[in-house]
């Protein structure tokens, strides 16, 4: 049964109840069996209530369409009662599901007084379920579900304004707190453990070993520090927490037609992308192409990315792969698009070792797959042959050169050429494809065209994208890209200036170049950060960072860090390269502080905060542990070691608005005028009364003004090796300069300055990139990261000296980050202890009473509990908790030691320090994919390692000897020692491991280090310990 909007008959008076509310219309309709949709006859309509002028109802009538379920009384289409539907009795599950078809509202003056209305299929009475139609869900027979998030509203009926104005403000990230069944044990064993290593020293010192004093004292001092070292570096992970993003609430907050956004389009704010290299040779081209790639492909509107690269060895090489990788881009990019291929890495996506048709539905993309594949490989060829295709370039114009040269010496000397005429090719030009000099570094290098010394070089090689979708054409490409949006993001190819006389500050001054460079072409609110062989592994990544930033509270945030992922590492992780300690348990437990630090690469910057401004609301936390929270502003305190960096937001004077900014950020005119700009568009949105300091919706609608020649010579001018004098970039602005790991540094000034970061760990990996798999360079890393550490602690970024805007813990925190390479000085110590008491037959206790044993089970059984309670909460393998533990005894022997003496030799004496950088190699040897691990390439970081483990098993033999051929065996005496030198050995079997390289092949220095080694433990055990017989001949 069906009504009209117009009802024939009047309402009776059992429904006047709803005269208040004005006419409504529903009309009927039954499912058939091929499941279309079939108004039925007029003749069949229900008295609806309303008035009876035709004119009225038209006017005022909501008209819906009910599916009616067939029951036996109610056969809507059969016309008798008794009748079973057709199909079977009781219908199947669709033909049971009532569903609301349609909604049109024709009265937008009553928008907030109608009702939802039901037509019961008996009585004819209205039921008034409002969610039903609110909701845009599903009613069936004792069940409701819903429709997907991407198709909420009926597009066959459009949307309306109350759509807009009754939909619930959502927000975009949610904290998952960690179970409580988990955290509370872990707190609650850290205070006992706590607790009993109190206890333990203080039974120590009240029971020295009177017989070896000097071995009791040793251990004891040791024993204190590692006690110290525990607790700064357990107390930060008390409070750790898990985030969540909802992509589909940023899309639906941003990208959906709205009032203030009509047309649906994306009202995310830009982010500009850098990429660092500096070098082709440890870089190679086609793994920075490959990361190009991926960023240009990534789930971003494409008129919102920017793409910049910087290039500090300002080689031809790099620039011409660049080019290379964007003219392949324009088929690489839509073939993403139409196919959802993940990685969008192209090398990574065609090495995956699954079916690449898993989930995809069109018919032509096995026919895509293979043609792009082609593709790529022919592009892998042309990187691959740029070095000799350039080559031959230059030697074809050196040629040409001479030729010139010869010939105008020959007309200047009558037709006669002179002996020694043409030009000197003992330095050859290095020459571009249009036929002029590279202004970057040459291959034979010279003056003005040399590492340290070439000029400054801005390239566009994709522009600025068109503000419209540009969709693919049939016939327009190979591949069919109808409908597929075939623009790509702005890239743009950066070398900065570099002249002998001026400090480049390495990394820092490359970033802090591309900042100013990106904001005067394209000021993103917000930047990423990534390392030549990081690329985006999830396509999402990037909104899902945004998500953080665009949420309520999300000013306050200066980064968004998430976790790095590595790919290329043996099976075993044999040096801990993962590193999924720190990256899962103590990054997730710094997120529930004041958040992770940044570690060098995926990252996410709001660019207002590297400029060095505080942040909005920012607050200052008083007390011994800072436990009382207060709002910085108009504040007066100031506490010991606060300057002024953390304490003065970086304003320009009230005197002199226009004589500060020049000081703090160069005299480049439209750099300046954009940092407003770039705050303002990256506030999130002030759609909730909760968020403050945010801006308007439909703000960022417009298009981005084209490129013009001042605008690209201003962005040439502000990399300039000169700009940077008289102003506070690397010091207060920008990356911070003065350190070999100034990524942590920046991190900290943020953070001391009041800023809060935020930990994004997505289900997909969000980047992945390489790491060291061989022992010497992991080693070499690892010291490059300790030397910074100790450079902090020397510095006056010591966390110490922090304001008071820096919680407690965090400051804790950091300050475990610049102390932990001391550690390495009672570590190699007390790595020697145990081979002491195996030389001496001492221990470091008297003896091994119950007391001690039972101290030694607790504080050892309560370290294994927390240890499996943070694997717990921190998602990681046991087998991953062991291999940081050995790599964690293996760098802090080695690297970590060595890295000490480096700050010392720093501080005291002025030495600066310089490391290499670590090669990023491609293995094209699919057999042999771990070749680089079994290379044992000799470093001097090796000896004291290697010093350590000769010494312990020598110590083991003779101490195991001693009691052999002892009259009186006393195997107490040796437990103790023994065990200890098995646990150093057990820690140094991966460095063993390494030393032997493939199939035991021991380099010869190792045998002459054990055979010296050997040798002189000997004869200092001789003198030490003669022989009796020798005693007894001296004593005659």
């Amino acid at each position: 049964m069906a009504t009209s909007a117009n009802p024939k008959k009047t309402a009776s008076d059992g429904s006047g109840s709803a005269t208040s509310r004005p006419p409504q219309g529903v009309k009927f309709a039954r499912r058939t069996s091929s499941g279309r949709v079939v108004s039925l006859p007029r003749d069949e309509d229900i008295e609806v209530p309303g008035d009876s002028s035709a004119a009225a109802a038209q006017s005022d009538y909501m008209n819906y369409t009910v599916m009616m379920p067939p029951t036996p009384d109610n056969q809507p289409g059969g016309g008798g009662g008794g009748e079973k539907p057709e199909g079977g009795g009781g219908g199947g599950k669709g033909e049971r599901r009532m569903s609301v078809m349609s909604r049109n509202n024709n009265n937008n003056n009553n928008n907030n007084n109608n009702k939802s209305m039901l037509v019961r299929s008996q009585t004819g009475d209205f039921d008034h379920n409002r969610w039903l139609f609110e909701t845009k869900g599903k009613y069936g027979i004792g069940n409701a579900y819903w429709e997907d998030d991407g198709d909420a509203y009926d597009h066959d009926t459009g949307m309306s304004i109350s759509d807009f104005m009754d939909k619930p403000w959502k927000p975009i990230t949610r904290k998952v707190q960690i179970s409580g069944g988990i955290i509370s044990p872990y707190r609650l064993l850290i205070v006992i453990r706590l607790i009993g290593l109190f206890l333990f020293l203080v039974w120590r010192f009240k029971n020295p070993n009177e017989d070896a004093i000097w071995l009791w004292a040793i251990s004891i001092v040791c024993e204190v520090w590692f006690a110290f070292s525990w607790l700064l570096d357990i107390l930060p992970k008390v409070n750790p927490i898990d985030r969540a993003a909802d992509l589909a609430a940023l899309a639906d907050k941003f990208e959906t037609p709205s009032p203030s956004n009509p047309e649906g389009r994306s009202d995310l704010p830009g982010v500009d992308v850098f990429i660092s290299t500096a070098d082709p040779d440890k870089e190679p081209p086609l793994v920075t192409a490959n990361t190009i790639l991926s960023i240009m492909a990534c789930e971003y509107p494409v008129e919102k990315l920017s793409i910049y690269i910087s290039d500090d060895g300002g080689a031809i090489l790099t620039f011409e792969a660049m080019g290379e990788a964007v003219e392949f881009a324009k088929v690489w990019v839509p073939f993403c698009r139409k196919h959802n291929i993940e990685p969008r890495n192209p090398d990574s996506y065609f090495n995956q070792k699954r079916d690449p048709t898993k989930d995809k539905k069109r018919l032509d993309f096995v026919k895509d797959r293979r043609w792009i594949k082609r593709e790529y490989d022919e592009f892998k060829v042309r990187i691959n042959g740029l070095p000799e295709v350039i080559k031959k370039r230059c030697d074809t114009h050196n040629k040409k050169e001479e030729m010139k040269e010869k010939m105008l010496a020959k007309e200047k000397n009558g037709g006669v050429v002179p002996p020694g005429a043409g030009p000197n090719l003992t330095n050859p030009a290095t020459w571009m494809a249009d036929a002029t000099h590279w202004p970057g570094t040459w291959f034979d290098p010279i003056a003005d065209h040399k590492k340290g010394d070439h000029a400054g070089i801005l390239q566009i090689m994709s522009k600025v994208p068109e503000h419209d979708p540009v969709m693919g054409q049939p016939d327009e490409k190979t591949l069919d890209f109808t409908g597929i949006d075939t623009r790509l993001p702005m890239f743009v190819y950066v070398s900065r200036e570099k002249r002998p006389g001026y400090d480049h500050n390495k990394k820092a001054g490359a970033m802090n170049a591309l900042v100013r460079a990106s904001a005067i072409l394209s000021n993103g609110p917000f930047i990423l950060n990534l390392d030549c062989d990081h690329y985006i592994y999830n396509s999402l990544a990037i909104r899902e960072g945004m998500c953080y930033m665009m949420d309520r509270g999300g000013d306050r945030i200066c980064y968004i860090q998430f976790p790095q992922r590595f790919e290329g590492i043996d099976p075993s992780d044999r040096y801990a390269n993962h590193n999924t300690v720190f990256f899962d348990g103590n990054m997730r437990a710094l997120d529930g502080l004041q958040g992770p630090v940044y570690v060098g690469t995926g990252c996410m910057f709001r660019r207002y905060a590297l400029y060095g401004f505080n942040p909005p609301r920012p607050r200052e936390y008083w007390g011994i542990f800072g436990q009382y929270k207060v709002g910085a502003h108009g504040s007066h305190h100031h506490g010991i070691g606060d300057d002024e960096d953390a304490q003065q937001p970086l304003t320009a004077d009230h005197n002199n608005p226009d004589l500060a900014l020049p000081k703090r950020f160069g005299n480049s005119t439209m750099f300046t005028e954009s940092i407003a700009v770039a705050e303002f568009q990256g506030r999130p949105l002030a759609d909730h009364i909760s968020v403050k300091n945010g801006r308007a919706p439909g703000a960022l609608l417009g298009p981005r003004p084209p490129l013009d020649a001042p605008t690209v010579a201003e962005a040439i001018a502000v990399v300039s090796c000169w700009y940077e004098e008289k102003t506070e970039w690397g010091e207060r602005i920008g990356w911070i300069y003065g350190s070999v790991t100034e990524d942590v540094v920046t991190g900290y000034r943020m953070h001391n300055r009041g800023w809060r970061s935020v930990y994004c760990i997505t289900k997909r990996d969000a980047f992945r990139g390489t790491a060291p798999i061989n022992l010497t360079d992991r080693l070499h890393q690892v010291l490059r990261w300790a030397t910074g550490s100790v450079e902090i602690f020397f510095s006056r970024n010591n966390p110490a000296l922090a304001s008071r805007r820096l919680k407690f813990l965090q400051r804790i925190a950091y300050f475990n980050v610049a102390v932990y390479p001391f550690t390495s000085i009672f570590l190699v110590v007390y790595c020697f202890i145990p081979a002491m008491c195996n030389f001496t037959g001492m221990f470091i206790v008297q003896t091994l009473n119950t007391e001690f044993l039972l101290y030694l089970l607790a504080i050892t059984v309560t370290l294994m509990l927390i240890s499996l309670l943070e694997v717990k909460w921190a998602r990681i393998g046991l087998e991953e908790l062991w291999r940081n533990e050995q790599f964690w005894l293996i760098g802090g022997t080695s690297a970590h030691l060595v890295a000490v003496m480096q700050g010392l030799l720093k501080v005291i004496a002025g030495i600066e320090i310089s490391f290499t950088l670590t090669s990023k190699s491609v293995s094209e040897d699919e057999e042999d994919i771990y070749a680089e691990m079994y290379l044992v390439k000799w470093t001097s970081l090796f000896i004291m390692p290697l010093t350590i483990l000769v010494v312990n098993i020598i110590a083991l033999v003779i101490g195991c000897s001693r009691q052999i051929y002892s009259v009186i065996p006393q195997w107490n005496k040796l437990f103790g020692g023994a065990f200890f030198s098995f646990w150093v050995l057990a820690h140094l079997y991966p460095f063993a491991k390494g030393l032997m390289g493939r199939k035991g092949k021991v380099p010869t220095i190792v045998y002459v280090w054990t055979g010296l080694l050997s040798i002189t433990l000997s004869l200092l055990w001789i003198s030490i310990n003669p022989p009796r017989n020798a005693q007894a001949s001296e004593g005659d």
